[in-house]
């Protein structure tokens, strides 16, 4: 499965998608969308009709946002429809200076509770929350995770990171890996030390 995300997609819009699919492979479609309920509905929709395999929205757009993304209707099946819970490039004190007062974890177990009653089919989250959505949202809900470094590598931007096995061991459904890869020296190589350590 290959990530999709505003670079990519602002840079080369749907013809990214078609690339991939004309490769065999499919799309997550990571452009995290957060709006007013009828547009985050037809944004889902048009991902829908590109065929992709799962998308994302933003667990704080509210649950009145999340349902309707939930609903709609544009012929083939719906992709997996994921929530973003809190970023993994912020820690406490950047949710702080949000306004939001909780630790990260207990934002994001409030967050996924919220998307599962709004019929959201999983979420975006640290490795570090996984126990805890497990827990309040069952083994059903899909669970994929960013941040994923190998043990000695630069954390760049990120702030709640983990290894491939950690998050594996933990729950994760799907993981998702960028900069180790596609920054790397010898991109296949990094993506081969990932898989090693899954």
């Amino acid at each position: 499965i290959f990530k999709i995300g505003s670079q990519l997609f602002t840079a080369c819009g749907p013809e990214s998608v078609k690339m991939v699919h004309n490769k065999g492979a499919k799309v997550f479609l990571d452009l995290k969308f957060h709006d007013i309920p009828n547009t985050v509905a037809r944004a889902v929709a048009a991902a829908k009709k590109m065929g992709v395999f799962m998308v994302n929205i933003h667990a704080g757009g509210g649950k009145d946002m999340m349902t309707q993304a939930t609903m709609v209707k544009a012929g083939a099946k719906r992709p997996i429809l994921l929530a973003v819970t809190v970023l993994t490039s912020m820690d406490r004190r950047a949710l702080a200076a949000t306004g939001v007062r909780s630790l990260p974890a207990t934002q994001v177990t409030r967050l996924a509770g919220l998307a599962r009653t709004s019929g959201i089919d999983g979420v975006v989250c640290s490795a570090q929350e996984i126990s805890r959505i497990r827990r309040t949202c069952g083994k059903r809900f899909i669970i994929v995770t960013p941040g994923i470094r190998t043990g000695n590598a630069d954390h760049q931007d990120q702030k709640r990171v983990a290894t491939a096995s950690f998050a594996f061991s933990k729950g994760a459904d799907y993981i998702v890996v960028g900069r180790p890869i596609t920054k790397a020296r010898d991109p296949l190589c990094a993506a081969r030390d990932i898989l090693i350590d899954t």
